[in-house]
């Protein structure tokens, strides 16, 4: 953790990972985010890789992350998707101009332009969003049952049933949480 700025959390979707930039939403949020700077971090984990980022594509990229959070959850929800959330997410997705290329070893990657990579990767970003919100990939949006983090994120387990966003983070806590409220500890012998 450089800096002493909070772990990514990383998923395999790259839309619900970059919406877990903002955590614990419901509790204590935690931005993971905070600056440019990690903004560039984040993309280069996520194969997204740009020289540098300002102030206000930082603002760009945030105003995102909550307009794919407000609309997969309304989507996992089974509600009208915000009109306005799906603007941006639309418009995000048309101002990039990534192209996709092939690997040697099969992958795809994406080509972000010099003078517009933020955008770019941004446009990447909604694409994603747009794929798993209109169920064009295998899975279902769902919500974290975390009562502090309620994040989006998108089951692929084979029985669709999959309850936390991280089992590492809040399927952990609430499951120690739970074990620690039918094991309460005793009192300790007096003296």
């Amino acid at each position: 953790m450089p800096d002493g700025l909070p772990d990514f959390r990383l998923g395999t979707v790259l839309a619900t990972s970059f919406t877990g930039t903002l955590s614990e939403r419901q509790g204590d949020p935690v931005e993971r985010i905070p600056t440019p700077q990690r903004l560039v971090d984040w993309l280069a984990v996520n194969d997204l890789a740009v020289d540098s980022c300002t102030a206000s594509q930082l603002e760009l990229a945030r105003e995102l992350r909550e307009s794919i959070h407000l609309v997969a959850t309304a989507a996992a929800l089974e509600d009208p998707l915000p009109a306005s959330a799906v603007r941006l997410i639309n418009d995000r997705s048309a101002a990039g101009r990534a192209a996709a290329a092939l690997t040697p070893d099969g992958n795809r990657r994406w080509q972000l332009g010099a003078s517009s990579a933020v955008t770019d990767a941004l446009g990447v970003i909604a694409a994603d969003a747009i794929s798993i919100i209109a169920g064009e990939r295998d899975g279902r949006l769902a919500l974290c049952a975390s009562p502090t983090c309620r994040a989006a994120f998108f089951d692929t387990s084979r029985s669709r049933t999959r309850r936390w966003c991280d089992m590492n983070t809040c399927g952990n806590r609430e499951k120690k949480a739970r074990f620690n409220a039918n094991h309460p500890k005793h009192a300790s012998p007096a003296e």
